[in-house]
């Protein structure tokens, strides 16, 4: 596998869900085309972009710009950056807003942003009205490969990640990959972890093809178009197949029942990024499959390695804060993966691993032993 020296001007994904389906349009520049796909989409139409206000200085002027031209009228609605806004009240806020702008059944919500936007704004269109079509602008590499994607919206509880959502698919997906040239080298690290995760869950040779060029998705390189793409239609070919996560899906959750407590666990703060969490979430996935006898700890060993390579952190230590009460106490972390929304019935469900690139779906797992192995990796 390998990426090609000059990757097209766009390329487009479709994920397929019948009369549902819809494109995702990947490449540098396509941000310019916004206006005009979603006029072809819905003509007539108006539009509210929904962005925060770091995304805002960036690309906000060139969206509206885009839509002017097309002849959208829209109005803006601009939320702080940060897990801090995927609350009840951020969702109050942007729902009152786009009532406000009399955003109506046939117009449409732009989300502009990263995951966070995209699941509020995502979120708040399933609710507005029971539901108006909304348009996914992802502005980072966590939101452009995995949660613009797929129609999972939502917002955070205090007691746990996403527990209040709905499944609420995008009309249209436009990922502009120039947009990632204004992230911040951590952000960016955060991001890869989920195209990591694409290979570690079912694609041992885009994994391998990941270890020889991820410095080149790093520096913008050709690569970097290829990685996105190849990431979306890993993503979309499940989505169409299991659509609302009965079954398959749940596999791309990979690293996210341990991450998802530990960004808990860290108060949803800028100590611990969701993509990091995933990060060392995938490592302990893997580590613990081991602990099973299911994978050899050579793969556990690539994938630690690979994601360290790529800057991110593999271990709990690793992550700021460690000593403060929460993070450093099993009993704690075991609670908070108590409200992960895949647990049915009180039973834990975790994605483990056979091999890299074979994921398995774990029903009813053991918690003593997943404690034991959490107090274990506490105190190494």
């Amino acid at each position: 596998m390998t990426a090609p020296l000059k990757p097209p001007a766009d390329m487009t994904v479709e994920v397929a869900l019948g009369e549902r389906a819809y494109d995702i349009v990947i490449g540098r520049g396509v941000l310019q085309s916004l206006g005009a796909r979603v006029a072809a989409l819905r003509p007539g139409a108006r539009a509210a972009v929904v962005t925060d206000r770091t995304v805002a200085r960036h690309w906000l002027a060139q969206t509206e710009s885009s839509l002017a031209e097309a002849g959208i009228a829209a109005s803006r609605v601009i939320v702080d950056e940060g897990e801090g806004s995927k609350t009840y009240a951020g969702l109050e806020q942007v729902s009152e807003a786009l009532i406000a702008a009399k955003i109506e059944r046939n117009d449409l919500v732009i989300a502009l942003g990263g995951g966070v936007v995209g699941d509020l704004a995502g979120f708040a269109a399933a609710v507005l009205r029971r539901g108006v079509d909304f348009v996914q602008v992802p502005t980072s590499l966590l939101a452009q490969v995995d949660s613009s994607v797929g129609g999972k919206t939502g917002i955070n509880s205090p007691q746990g990640k996403n527990l209040l959502g709905a499944f609420h698919q995008p009309v249209l997906v436009v990922a502009d990959t120039s947009v990632l040239d204004t992230l911040s080298p951590r952000q960016f690290r955060a991001g890869y972890a989920e195209v990591a995760k694409y290979g570690v869950l079912g694609d041992q040779a885009f994994f391998a093809w990941l270890e020889a060029n991820h410095a080149d998705i790093f520096s913008g390189g050709a690569a970097r178009e290829h990685a996105i793409a190849t990431s979306c239609r890993a993503k979309a070919a499940i989505v169409s197949r299991d659509e609302r996560e009965t079954g398959e899906r749940a596999l791309l959750n990979l690293g996210h029942t341990f991450g998802h407590a530990l960004e808990a666990a860290t108060g949803f703060s800028d100590r611990l990024f969701h993509g990091e969490g995933v990060a060392v979430g995938m490592v302990l996935a893997a580590e613990f499959s081991a602990d099973l006898g299911m994978i050899p700890a050579a793969d556990v060993a690539r994938v630690q390695t690979h994601l360290a390579a790529a800057g991110l952190p593999t271990r709990l230590q690793d992550i700021a804060g460690f000593s403060q009460e929460g993070l450093s106490d099993a009993d704690a972390l075991m609670a908070l993966m108590a409200q992960d929304k895949k647990v049915k019935r009180g039973k834990l469900t975790l994605i483990l691993l056979e091999a890299i690139g074979r994921a398995v779906v774990a029903n009813d797992v053991d918690p003593a032993l997943v404690r034991a192995f959490l107090q274990r990796k506490l105190s190494e």
